[in-house]
């Protein structure tokens, strides 16, 4: 629609402009018959306006510069110009600019920012006088024409212009002849209420709200045809916004500033900010400082300092007295003497010698940090001491005037130096029970500590009533064992020996009970991140302070220990970290490993126990298959138990357990206790079935340790059955070992049972024939022979005072008669007999045979005597038989193990 009424408008250009003239001579003519009639000048015309216009243009920028006509000096008044601003044909603004009567004949300038650039499209400026009511001709019509493309890219204005944040700009693409605009966009930047206008066929503009700044060095503004693209940039940033000037002098010669930059321009390659100071420019003002060379004076002075770019300027000022503002230089040359540790410096201006200089001695010793100061006029040394003997020392130094201190120096360079070596401090000695020894423990000396390479330690030992014992220890070991006695009070000492001589001895009593922590209560402690942190209640006893030591409860372990003073009652065990200046860094608590930490009060004797705790420096998760689980089933319940937990397998405090069981449903449920030493949890009211049960640990840190094991429940009558038959199979097993047993050895069982009979001694009418005739052995045959077929043995008897032998013979005893031998029973021998053991002949030698003077009239003679003090037999005659000759062999149609003592006949007593 645009271009269609822009045509129009080109094509009835000439009508116009002839139709214009023609009424302007009209009106012109009208005019001056208003002006003489209205007008005071004597032509009745007003002939004063502009002449000599010029018009420049940058970017957006129009200015415009005109002079008087010389008409113009009769009028006394205010003489004012109108100015009118036409963009392609269309009034975009309008000015008044007021000429006073002294201003007039002088060149009168007038400057406009268009919101389009001068290459986008023509600007026509319209200018003419008005006084009163009267107003010149539009004398002066004055077009900036637009910018041509004549290259095949499009060409986007304006370029590298710089812009605030916050602000709204207009680019325009020019495109080349025939082509079609596709996209005009700025990188970065995106908003809904954009959008493109078309100032002419080959014209477009975009207007932007800038609310970023460029990021980089510019920001790209592209278009985009159906042929080819190309762009520009546009710098977005802020203006200068430094602040807070402050003046100093360091030689009096010059004076240096420095300010506090505010917020990046983003303007550092299209608009970088300048700064001025004392009308100088300053090489250095990028980097917030800038230096004056002046002579500085007591007395005020002004400093100004003036920041600007393209987009504003900054005015700083500081109004200070120089002379109360000095930094000094760093010291110079600094040198030391190693004897007494002085050092030594100088200064490079002359004028520090008349002042009062306060320095500032950095002392460094390793990783710590020390500070000195000394004062004085022209001050250029200082005498260090109460330094570490053998120990290297790195020192600098910055100073500032004392009187109106201001700031200090910048430090010297640093001088290092190695002061003398001296016999070691005091050892820091505990003491350990070990079983039955007592192990006497120090920690090694830091090299803050020993003043030079320790050699050895020498302890020494007094018992209250023996001699001193001593021994050495070769460094780096630090303990040594003692077996003392516990019934006496002991005093051990332990030096440190280097190359310069023995530390002073440090002591520690061992009291007589030194066995353990007696009564006193075990508690439980939680570490944290940081350590243990403990807190107790004073003692009235620990007059020396407090010692806490700790040691992991299982396993080899060495104490360590830390001192606390008397009046701390708090404490933090940190792990590689310094407790106090004094306090050097225990050993690295390791988690999940259990410790015993105790507090023992230092008194003017021996240590005193005063509380033990126990704890983990950080508990963590046990690991699963903890425990060994059995199970037994109790009617319809399931009891699970297990073994208990060893402290060694416990990485945190097991608080109670848990029981999980389901079945083949998995249907979950579960039993527990807070018992922390209970071994067993009952699941009850089962189903017969299978079931998986699952024993767990509650800790602080979750549930731990899971073991798991599969049950299978019976009915009841299944057990009842299955223990019966488990009972018979248990007891026939038993059984049958049993007859084994007795199978293999039977013999020796028989022979315990039955033991050998012993045999007879016979005495008084007993003749010698007896032991030379043959005696045959007397068997019972309990199966052939009825009692009548028995025949009657007479009863052998003994006499009071002389008792059986004290031995039983297994063998067998007959009894001859007319016809021959005949079987009889046999009676037990009422007298006592030994066993024969079990590794003697199986079978018992026969008993001599009776001589047949014993036989009468088929009865054995009665009048004998038995004596069971010799194995030699004495007739009532005084004849004395002869010993017992060797028992023959019992014949092999014999019956052993049937036998029955003889009964020997008992002779009155007379």
């Amino acid at each position: 629609m645009y271009t269609y009424f822009n045509d129009i408008y080109l094509n009835l250009l000439p009508v116009y402009i002839v139709f214009g003239v023609f009424m302007e001579e009209e009106i012109t003519e009208s005019g001056d018959s208003l002006q003489s009639s209205s007008c005071c000048f004597p032509s009745g015309v007003f002939h004063c306006g502009p002449e000599n216009i010029t018009v420049t243009t940058s970017g957006y920028i129009i200015l415009l510069t005109w002079q008087d006509d010389p008409s113009c000096k009769s009028v006394h008044d205010v003489l004012t110009y109108e100015l009118e601003v036409l963009i392609a044909d269309k009034l975009v603004h309008y000015e008044e600019v007021a000429v006073t009567s002294t201003q007039i004949g002088s060149t009168h300038s007038w400057n406009w920012s268009s919101h389009l650039a001068t290459e986008c499209a023509s600007h026509m400026l319209k200018l003419r006088s008005r006084f009163a009511n009267c107003t010149s001709q539009w004398k002066l019509e004055q077009t900036v024409p637009a910018a041509h493309n004549h290259s095949d890219l499009p060409e986007v204005y304006p370029r590298d212009e710089v812009f605030q944040v916050g602000s709204r700009a207009t680019f325009c693409c020019v495109v080349p002849m025939g082509e079609v605009l596709d996209k005009l966009y700025l990188v970065g930047h995106s908003s809904p209420k954009w959008n493109v206008s078309e100032i002419n066929s080959y014209t477009y503009a975009l207007t932007v709200d800038l609310n970023k700044a460029s990021m980089t060095s510019c920001t790209d503004i592209i278009c985009k045809t159906n042929t080819s693209d190309n762009g520009a940039c546009a710098y977005i940033g802020y203006p200068p916004a430094d602040r807070d000037l402050i003046c100093e002098t360091r030689d009096f010669q010059s004076v240096d500033c420095m300010w506090t930059a505010g917020r990046n321009t983003h303007l550092a390659i299209g608009s970088p900010t300048t700064y001025q100071l004392l009308e100088s420019q300053c090489a250095g003002g990028s980097n917030d400082r800038c230096s004056h060379k002046m002579q500085v004076v007591s007395g005020e002075w002004n400093g100004t300092l003036i920041a600007k770019n393209q987009l504003g300027t900054v005015v700083l000022t500081d109004r200070v007295d120089l002379t109360k503002r000095v930094r000094m230089f760093a010291p110079q040359n600094v040198t030391f003497n190693s004897s007494n540790v002085r050092l030594q410096w100088e200064w490079t201006t002359q004028m520090y010698k008349d002042l009062d200089i306060t320095c500032q001695l950095n002392i460094i010793d390793g990783e710590r940090h020390a500070e000195r100061q000394c004062v004085g006029v022209g001050l250029n040394f200082a005498v260090l001491n109460e330094l570490i003997p053998n120990w290297t020392y790195t020192v600098i130094i910055r100073c500032g005037t004392t009187q109106h201190f201001w700031k200090w120096s910048e430090w010297s360079s640093s001088v290092e130096f190695h002061t003398m070596g001296d016999v070691p401090d005091p050892l820091d000695v505990w003491t350990q029970v070990k079983d039955s020894q007592t192990i006497i423990t120090w920690k090694v000396p830091l090299p803050t500590q020993s003043h030079g390479d320790i050699i050895d330690y020498e302890i020494t030992w007094t018992p209250t009533s023996k001699q001193q014992k001593q021994a050495r220890v070769i460094h780096p070991k630090h303990s040594f064992a003692l077996s003392l006695d516990s019934r006496q009070d002991y005093v051990v000492s332990v030096g440190a020996r280097n190359k310069y001589g023995s530390s002073s001895p440090s002591t520690i009593t061992i009291p007589i009970l030194n066995t353990g922590s007696g009564g006193v209560k075990l508690s439980r402690t939680q570490g944290s991140n940081s350590g243990f942190n403990l807190s107790w209640s004073a003692s009235q006893t620990a007059t020396g302070g407090y010692i806490i030591d700790w040691c992991p409860t299982i396993g080899p372990c060495t104490v360590d220990w830390l001192k606390v003073p008397p009046n701390e009652t708090n404490i933090n065990i940190f792990s590689s970290t310094f407790l106090l200046l004094w306090m050097p860094a225990p050993e690295d608590f390791k988690d999940g490993v259990r410790y015993l930490l105790s507090l023992h009060a230092c008194t003017h004797r021996a240590p005193v126990l005063l509380e033990r705790m126990e704890g983990y420096f950080k508990e963590k998760l046990i690991q699963d298959h903890l425990f060994t689980l059995k199970w037994k089933q109790k009617n319809m319940d399931v009891e699970v138990s297990w073994d208990p937990v060893a402290l060694e397998e416990q990485s945190a405090f097991i608080q109670g357990y848990i029981l999980y069981y389901w079945d083949n449903i998995s249907r979950v449920m579960n039993v527990s206790t807070d018992n922390s030493h209970a071994t067993s949890l009952i699941a009850k009211n089962l189903q017969i079935g299978s079931y998986t049960f699952t024993v767990k640990a509650n800790t602080a840190v979750g549930q731990c340790g899971a073991t798991s094991i599969t049950a299978t429940l019976n009915s009841l009558t299944d057990n009842f059955i299955k223990a019966i038959g488990i009972t018979l199979a248990t007891i026939f097993v038993l059984l049958c070992l049993i007859v084994i047993l007795c199978y293999r050895n039977w013999e020796c069982i028989k022979l315990k049972v039955y033991p050998p009979i012993p045999m007879p001694v016979l005495k008084d009418k007993w003749s010698t024939s007896l032991t030379k005739q043959s005696f045959h052995s007397v068997f019972v045959e309990m199966s052939h022979h009825t009692e009548e077929e028995f025949m009657a043995i007479p009863e052998l008897h003994s006499k009071s005072e002389a008792p059986v032998p004290d031995f039983v013979d297994q063998g067998n005893v007959s009894s001859q008669t007319t016809n021959g031998y005949h079987k009889m029973p046999v009676e037990k021998l009422p007298t006592s007999s030994t066993a024969i053991p079990c590794q003697t002949p199986l079978l018992p030698p026969p008993s001599p045979p009776l001589s047949s003077s014993l036989v009468k009239d088929g009865h054995l003679n009665h009048s004998f005597t038995l004596n069971s003090t010799d194995t030699s037999v004495e007739g009532s005659n005084g004849y004395q038989p002869q010993k017992q000759r060797e028992q023959p062999e019992v014949p092999e149609n014999s019956l052993p193990c049937v036998l029955t003592y003889i009964l020997l006949p008992q002779v009155p007593s007379e």
